[in-house]
């Protein structure tokens, strides 16, 4: 999926809702135990109930790669259920992957030849090398992690260098050379509130995913009023809030009800952009 195609989808679906797809097994309603497959069939169910509000889902790769080679298939079956099921979803991998050479080239391989997948999640820190594989891929995006919303980010992203130069500011004004908002987009978290500012200062026109709203405290409003650019250059990530919104057999209707609240906010935040 190209820009262009991205930003169509979110006036389409008046959205820039992302879900992320991330099923413990231990919080899953507990009638889907007894399926073959109970990652997929809850997977199934919230996809089904919410992809006309969503305009991409983000499976997170831990959550089926700890199930071992069943947690493999259920991930690959997501994938393209979501494809067939709405064909204009962006689907990202988020798979925090960070490796050179012939290694950065088989984890490129493995998310963008073999399945319908869109975008990956790679940790930068390695450098430029680790990243291009990502990008010699047409119409796919490397998305970087920049600026995150855990409590250890402070560790090393708001590092100064000797002119007071912050490290995730050295990261998104370097990595921003090696390709343009077509292919690259960054990791931000919503927690972080005015520093997205900030990254606005060195990233204007690049979409960034925000993850963080909703169950871990992030404000959508302060969200927007931060880091909404002229092409809305946002997909806001939901995932707990809407996931587990009901652990009964009312689930997926639980799920695409917290979704709706959600999209409803958006759709006013983007009639004021774009009226």
């Amino acid at each position: 999926m190209n820009r262009q195609e991205l930003i169509s989808q979110i006036k389409t679906k008046a959205s820039f809702l992302c879900i992320g797809l991330d099923p413990d097994i231990e919080k899953i309603p507990e009638h889907l135990l007894a399926d073959k497959d109970p990652l997929f069939a809850f997977n199934k169910a919230i996809i089904d109930a919410t992809h006309d509000l969503c305009v991409a889902f983000k499976p997170n790769l831990a959550f089926y790669e700890s199930r071992g080679p069943e947690g493999w298939i259920s991930f690959e079956k997501t994938v393209r259920h979501i494809h067939e099921k709405d064909p204009g979803q962006f689907i990202i991998a988020d798979a925090k992957r960070g490796d050179i050479g012939n290694t950065a080239e088989m984890y490129a391989r493995s998310f963008f030849e073999s399945l319908p997948i869109d975008a990956v999640t790679l940790a930068p820190y390695m450098g430029k090398d680790s990243v291009e594989p990502f990008l010699s891929y047409s119409g796919k995006w490397a998305i970087l992690l920049a600026l995150t919303s855990n409590q250890g980010s402070a560790d090393f992203q708001m590092l100064e260098d000797a002119y007071g130069k912050r490290l995730f500011e050295t990261v998104l004004s370097r990595s921003s050379a090696w390709a343009d908002e077509s292919s690259m987009m960054y990791v931000v978290g919503a927690t972080q509130g005015s520093l997205l500012k900030d990254v606005r200062k060195l990233v204007p026109g690049h979409f960034l995913l925000v993850p963080g709203v909703g169950a871990q405290g992030g404000s959508l409003e302060e969200v927007v009023r931060y880091g909404m650019n002229d092409d809305c250059g946002l997909l806001v990530n939901a995932s707990r809030q809407i996931l587990y919104a009901s652990r009964g057999r009312d689930f997926a209707q639980a799920a695409r009800n917290e979704a709706y609240k959600l999209q409803q906010e958006m759709q006013v935040h983007l009639k004021t952009l774009w009226e």
